[in-house]
């Protein structure tokens, strides 16, 4: 689970700021929040992000999504590190941007935090939590290191793997790399338990979704049919892999880093149909995306994916992470930016109300979520302390707060009102008095004093 992330210097957010999961006092909803009974904690399963355009909420998702994959994969040695540090202050640019993470890892709470440039890591460390106490594990200054006494009998190879740990790389990536396993738990969170879905990407794996062998493909077509998308199940067609129309540079990637067994679902393009490709035997299958409507002669027809609407595709995208979040042994925190877009807010209001009806507290599950859709802004659905808004400061850096701050605004209050006029702060500040035709009209109005 996440606890708690904080960032510092990156995109719009200059000053640091925390988003926490930890719940609060609120008693409503109580009986779906997640307990930590070793720590005497409980935590969030669920958290919408609101904001106006441009006020930094898909940048709080990007700093996920940059720590995620640069904790997993690395860079390559001659590489710079994309970290992006808030460019509308001239005395951050060169500045480390800071990223760090409290997180549940088999039951146990570590904190892991990093400071970046693009060309090296200034500082890293990794601390265990216990109930009653703290221990730093390791503290990266540099080029410098030191361990934690508890690490004793495995100081010499610790040494040895941080000496092969270059500037551009975090030394709990390079440990994993080097078969260190004390701190694999920490790294493995990131790469098996954080989930993000941009508003056009895809969930993987998605094979076992359409293969009527998987106890998954009848979840999946019975969510379809219960969301109104007129799909009754889907299905795949084989096609040549080497044939398919994709740049040189992604049939390399997709060689190099797709494992056995694994699966990614490619989306459609003007020049590519949807598909599904899964390495099976050592060798990359392609499957072109099948979906199947009932006609009125009680018979199917096939649709190719890219004939579906909008909202279908995006329903095909996200049903996949709620049954994931859905089942009882999962451990996936998902992170969704634009969980809303070409989606009808009942349809929305329902996948989030399936997840939340099976939260419970020994639950592990979290759902992090941006959206515009006000009409989830409802206390009935979710608390106070899980609703955030961000908002732009006019200096350009970005804030943000959760409205189980407010401490006037009262568990029955329809919450929507007060957040369109303003007084919950994320919504735009839009400049224009006037309409188009109403300043066109005082234009005239102008033209004709000036004319007598």
């Amino acid at each position: 689970m996440l606890i708690k992330f904080s960032l510092e210097n990156w995109m719009s957010f200059r000053d640091e700021v925390t988003f926490s999961m930890v719940a609060s006092r609120e008693r409503q909803h109580s009986e779906r929040v997640p307990r930590l009974k070793k720590y005497g904690t409980n935590v969030l399963p669920i958290a919408a992000i609101y904001g106006g355009n441009a006020s930094g909420k898909t940048n709080l998702v990007r700093a996920l999504a940059f720590a995620k994959e640069f904790i997993v994969g690395g860079v390559q040695p001659s590489n710079l590190i994309p970290v992006e540090p808030f460019l509308l202050d001239s005395a951050m640019i060169d500045r480390p941007s800071r990223f760090s993470f409290e997180i549940l890892a088999d039951e146990t709470i570590y904190e892991f935090f990093f400071a970046t440039t693009r060309d090296s890591i200034h500082e890293e460390k990794l601390t265990i939590i216990k109930s009653t106490s703290e221990r730093i594990l390791y503290h990266r200054l540099g080029r410098e290191v030191s361990f934690d006494a508890s690490l004793e009998k495995d100081m010499e190879y610790l040494n040895f793997a941080f000496r092969g740990t270059r500037d551009n790389q975090l030394f709990l990536t390079n440990s994993v790399f080097q078969r260190v396993e004390t701190f694999r738990v920490v790294y493995e969170w990131f790469e098996n338990s954080l989930v993000v879905i941009g508003p056009e990407s895809r969930f993987q794996p998605f094979e076992q979704f359409f293969d009527d062998r998987s106890p998954l493909f009848t979840s999946m077509s019975e969510r379809l049919r219960q969301l109104d998308t007129g799909i009754e199940r889907l299905g795949s067609e084989e096609i040549s892999f080497d044939d398919m129309s994709l740049p040189d540079f992604i049939k390399a990637d997709l060689n190099n880093k797709l494992a056995e067994g694994m699966s990614v679902r490619l989306h459609s393009t003007q020049i590519t149909p949807s598909v599904v490709i899964t390495r099976t035997n050592g060798k990359l299958i392609a499957k072109k995306l099948i979906a199947y409507h009932s006609t009125n002669e009680n018979d199917e027809t096939r649709f190719e994916i890219h004939r579906e609407s909008d909202g279908s595709q995006r329903v095909i995208d996200l049903i996949p992470a709620f049954i994931d979040l859905t089942t009882e042994s999962s451990e996936k925190i998902f992170v969704i930016d634009e969980i809303d877009r070409s989606l009808h807010t009942l349809l929305t209001r329902k996948l989030l109300q399936w997840y939340l009806e099976t939260c419970f507290k020994g639950k592990r599950t979290q759902l992090l979520f941006t959206t515009h859709d006000i009409l989830l802004m409802d206390q009935q659905l979710l608390r106070r302390d899980e609703m955030w808004v961000t908002e732009r400061e006019r200096s350009g850096t970005s804030q943000i707060i959760s409205f189980g701050e407010y401490h006037d605004v009262r568990y029955d209050k329809d919450l929507r009102k007060s957040y369109l006029q303003g007084r919950l702060g994320g919504v735009p500040h839009i400049l224009l008095t006037s309409t188009p035709r109403e300043q066109a009209s005082e234009d005239c109005d102008e033209k004709s004093t000036y004319a007598s």
